[in-house]
């Protein structure tokens, strides 16, 4: 099935459509998150995906990949000495499986696009966490002191400007 074209948004929609809704309220936060007029949808699609039991988008899955047959379980694998016996359980994850699944090739390795996702969730995060803190009080007071501060600081630039040219006149 090919991509859908930025002028197609039926086809879009129609993926959307046949997505189950706890991958669809994940699509809806991720896409949400960081976008000052949509905070409301946002806050919505959180609790509802908490509600399901899912607290968002979970940060080491992508959304929609197939779990792996028998994970964790496969008999071939081995843990190194050094690394301890957490690989085997990265390793089992894509044990048997043909190319990349869960977003890691078959050794193991993050794919460039597991990578990109969760770079982008993290960046959706943390506009999101700003628009929030910009919304509380707290916030508000800090912005406020900014801006004050700022205002103190090119008011005396402009006294400075204005003593220096004052002594121009003079000295000539």
């Amino acid at each position: 099935m090919s991509e859908p074209s930025a002028g197609d948004p039926g086809a879009l929609a129609a993926r959307l459509a046949a997505l189950p809704d706890e991958q669809l309220l994940a699509v809806l936060v991720v896409a949400t998150a960081g976008r000052d007029e949509l905070t409301p949808l946002y806050e919505a699609a959180t609790r509802l995906l908490s509600e399901t039991g899912q607290s968002g988008p979970v940060a080491d899955v992508i959304p929609g990949t197939p779990g792996a047959p028998g994970y964790g379980s496969a008999p071939d694998i081995t843990s190194s000495s050094q690394v301890g016996e957490d690989i085997g359980a990265v390793a089992g994850q894509v044990a048997g499986v043909a190319g990349a699944v869960g977003g890691y090739s078959r050794s193991g390795v993050p794919t460039f696009g597991s990578v990109r996702d969760k770079v982008e969730r993290r960046i959706g995060t943390a506009f999101g966490a700003r628009a929030l803190d910009r919304q509380s009080p707290a916030g508000r007071g800090a912005d406020e002191q900014w801006e004050a501060r700022e205002q103190a600081a090119r008011e005396r630039l402009a006294q400075i400007r204005t003593s220096l040219h004052d002594g121009e006149g003079e000295g000539s």
